[in-house]
């Protein structure tokens, strides 16, 4: 006799999977209003010498605004084909493709190792399964900066009420990366 699909129980792997497709979903497109965008980059104190990553980086407008007014170097992360390719032409029709790539990609799989500067506007449960990724992956020192959903476990090294230019309250965290124990554990800065 077969049993039933419905009590054939998941394997810890498949759990995962459907844990990570659910997360996915949850990262819709919401657009960072441009003064809100300006205002991350400026408390992360973006500059010339940084390489920043925006992960889901949507219409691409966070890793151009850090392109052409702060002068650094960016790379977004985008899942979304159209999105993905809206913001590939629009590096193209302003000429930033020396300072600014974008990878079509799962954020949960790419590599931002490079990153001196990390921008977020994900849910705090997506940010709570990018945690161990972000320690792993970003040098002492590195900036992660996220717009209203802190990352859970971490103390945010500061954090700033700002409006948007339609009178709209959000919240800024900014979390740097700790140097690592000598116990290699993950701290909760």
């Amino acid at each position: 006799m077969r049993w039933p699909s419905f009590l054939r129980r998941k394997s810890p792997g498949e759990a995962l999977e459907r844990q990570l497709a659910e997360l996915q979903g949850a990262a819709e497109f919401h657009p960072t209003p441009s003064s809100i965008a300006r205002d991350m980059l400026e408390f992360a104190e973006v500059g010339a010498n940084d390489v920043l990553y925006d992960l889901g980086s949507g219409d691409g407008r966070i890793p151009i605004l850090a392109a052409q007014e702060f002068g650094c170097r960016a790379v977004g992360i985008e899942i979304d084909p159209k999105l993905f390719r809206y913001s590939v032409d629009r590096v193209g029709e302003l000429g930033l493709q020396e300072r600014v790539s974008f990878q079509r990609q799962d954020f949960f799989k790419a590599d931002f190792r490079p990153a001196t500067v990390v921008t977020l506007y994900l849910l705090s449960a997506v940010n709570d399964q990018l945690r161990p990724r972000l320690a792993a992956h970003l040098r002492p020192g590195a900036r992660i900066v996220v717009l209203d959903y802190p990352v859970p476990g971490w103390r945010p090294e500061k954090t700033l009420p700002v409006k948007s230019l339609a009178d709209v309250q959000y919240t800024l965290y900014l979390y740097r990366r700790p140097a690592v124990p000598k116990n290699g554990a993950e701290t909760a800065d």
